[in-house]
């Protein structure tokens, strides 16, 4: 069961013992920034008219929902929730970077053999505003458990949708731009805007906003889709994109935890190192993390780059207990999804398999690994670990419970279709055996019973 995050005894003391030895010191970042209400202010006009606010459900509220319905899946279901996926790992083919414009029946197959929790669009999949509607309800359409249907929908240099003048949606200025340029109100609008248009074309979740703090000129992967160098500045777009996102129920991202922006190099080719302390984490790249917790954020996504002056590893973020469980869980109070960066980049290929990079990140503390770069290896090596024990199923439900609750808080999972498979699945249990249950017991007896007839007409025989 998913409870509200508690510092132990013994967590807090290990967490202490660690910034001691590895930075000589304990300090905290515990400023808050204070929680905007930006409807007070006036709207501009770049927007939708089509907008529909939904009221959020309370995240306790949707966690018992959660725990209500984990109680009609199977273990294979629960194992798949743990995926999203790129196209090309659902169409069977050989191979990346297929040009897919239609949701097709293997997809829909596929979808449905591994459980999957969600699919990821880019702008390879998304031709004209038609073709994108007609794919997404395909997806929409597939599967017991509604999806994930995401998008990298950041603005400005990454905008899969808006870079694509047939969408016929909104251009926004790069995060750079904006935070030489433009306030957290426009932030706001933005993600609001962002956020009205996407969930039209039948998405749910917005891989946005980069909350990355660009302190270095040599970063490669951040660029400009960083909102600056000033850490409470960040913070403060941050959590207004957020805030926009929410506002219209679509599912918001924060990215790329623990923060990358000081780092020279790119994980998509290779493995990274920062050269960060824990008081410089906390005292910059946190900062504005914290801030898109405390907005409402549904995911936070952890980086492939590796921090050994914290961790003492060369490990990736994405696979390290101490990044996601003791400082992501435990001392920034995050209660939500943690979902990995994508693991078909050569900074997690080079080194792992895609069954041991699964199961090492869903082990050391993510909800969710994004793009295996093979679905059917992952799937099978994680279920094999909870057959086993290695992933209890306790472990298992949690993880499982936070993916669901996301998916009641925003609308995919409604109470009522809740209620309505519960009684299904309540009523199926206690139904007799079917005519086919019983034709077939039947006929394995009567087969035994004539196995036994013959073997004692031998016996006599003899």
């Amino acid at each position: 069961m998913i409870r509200k995050p508690m510092k132990s005894g013994l967590a807090m003391l290990l967490m202490m013992s660690m910034v001691v030895t590895l930075c000589g010191c304990s300090v905290f970042w515990s400023e808050k920034h204070e929680i905007k209400n930006y409807e007070t202010k006036a709207p501009e006009t770049t927007g939708t008219s089509q907008e529909k606010e939904e009221k959020e459900m309370d995240w306790e509220d949707a966690v018992d929902l959660a725990a209500d319905y984990l109680k009609t899946m199977t273990t294979e279901e629960k194992v798949g929730q743990l995926f999203v996926v790129n196209l090309e790992q659902v169409d069977g083919r050989k191979g990346n970077y297929y040009e897919f414009h239609t949701c097709t029946k293997t997809m829909q197959k596929n979808i449905e053999k591994y459980h999957v929790g969600g699919v990821i669009l880019f702008s390879r999949n998304i031709a004209n505003r038609k073709q994108t509607l007609k794919m997404t309800e395909g997806f929409r359409n597939t599967g017991r458990i509604p999806l994930f249907i995401c998008v990298d929908e950041e603005g400005g240099s990454v905008a899969r949708i808006g870079s694509n003048a047939k969408m016929e949606t909104t251009s926004f200025p790069t995060a750079e731009e904006i935070g030489k340029t433009k306030d957290d109100t426009y932030t706001y609008q933005m993600g609001k805007t962002i956020g009205s248009e996407i969930k039209e074309l039948g998405f749910n979740v917005d891989f946005a906003p980069v909350a990355d703090v660009k302190t270095s000129d040599l970063n490669e992967e951040i660029g400009d889709r960083s909102f600056g160098d000033d850490p409470d500045k960040v913070a403060d777009y941050v959590s207004a994109f957020v805030q926009g996102l929410k506002k219209v129920n679509v599912a918001s991202a924060v990215k790329h935890f623990p923060g990358q922006g000081s780092s020279s190099g790119d994980t998509h080719k290779g493995s990274v190192n920062i050269d960060s302390s824990i008081s410089k984490l906390r005292k910059v790249d946190f900062v504005p993390f914290e801030s898109g917790i405390e907005a409402g954020a549904d995911f936070v996504m952890v980086s492939h780059i590796s921090v050994s002056k914290v961790t003492e590893t060369s490990v990736p973020a994405s696979m390290s207990p101490l990044i996601m469980q003791t400082i992501l869980r435990e001392e920034l109070g995050f209660q939500k999804i943690i979902i990995t960066d994508a693991f078909d980049m050569a900074s997690i290929t080079g080194s792992f398999s895609s069954a041991d990079a699964a199961c090492t990140a869903f082990l050391a503390g993510a909800d969710i690994i994004l793009m295996p770069q093979n679905l059917d290896e992952a799937y099978q090596a994680v279920l094999a670990k909870v057959e086993d024990g290695t992933i209890t199923q306790e472990r298992l439900n949690d993880s499982v419970i936070r993916i669901l609750a996301v998916k009641i808080q925003r609308g995919m999972l409604s109470k009522e279709q809740i209620k309505q498979e519960k009684a299904a699945d309540s009523t199926m249990s206690q139904q007799p055996a079917s005519t086919a249950e019983v034709t077939a017991k039947a006929t394995e007896k009567a087969e035994k019973n004539k196995t036994e007839k013959v073997d004692k007409k031998k016996n006599k025989k003899r």
